[in-house]
């Protein structure tokens, strides 16, 4: 096992982890009421599509953490779970601008008008059913993630290991489940840009 590089403190631990899972929650709630229209002289929806390239990184990246620390080369996990908390934080930029920018998009509204017919409902038939299904399993569940992946991490970088292994059999799947459905989510919708 590698060698603990933070003290702990769990008070200051949640205090931190609470504070920043809330501020994040509230960003993102935010962005449904508030959006900027500059002209920003590109398409800003190639932020949507470096959100897309970042989850499909971060999924890679649980996957070689996963195998790493089962082949208990727990620097080699360390190394590849701290990119993947540095790709979401980036992420999380990148979807904080495209959403102020871009606004939502709505499925299936081909023509861009801001309503989906009843014409363009025909036309996405069930689809758009199961792209619902997956955007709100996706919405939710990146919703919670956020304060189990800094306690995962924390319990980690303090050498807790059984904490940090329990944490993390929670963590995983829903991190995984997340990233796997952000491009998912993208390739749907990026139609209706």
């Amino acid at each position: 096992m590698l060698s603990p590089v933070l003290v702990k403190n769990d008070t200051k631990a949640r205090y931190f982890i609470i504070s920043v899972s809330i501020i994040v929650f509230i960003a993102i709630v935010a962005l449904d009421r508030i959006q900027w229209n500059p002209d920003a002289g590109f398409d800003i929806h190639i932020f949507a599509t470096f959100n897309a390239f970042i989850n499909s990184a971060v999924s890679v990246l649980l996957l070689a953490g996963l195998i790493s620390v089962r082949r208990k080369k727990y620097l080699l996990h360390k190394r590849i779970m701290m990119t993947a908390m540095v790709l979401s934080a980036l992420f999380l930029i990148s979807y904080v601008l495209h959403h102020l920018f871009a606004g939502s998009t709505l499925f299936g509204d081909a023509d861009r008008d801001g309503i989906v017919s009843e014409l363009e409902l025909a036309a996405v038939g069930n689809a758009r059913m199961i792209y619902f299904v997956i955007l709100l399993t996706h919405i939710l569940l990146a919703a919670i993630i956020l304060p189990f992946i800094l306690y995962t991490s924390y319990r980690a970088l303090t050498g807790e290991w059984s904490k940090h292994r329990k944490l993390a059999r929670i963590t995983w799947p829903i991190w995984f489940y997340v990233a796997i459905t952000g491009p998912v989510i993208y390739l749907m919708i990026s139609p209706y840009y």
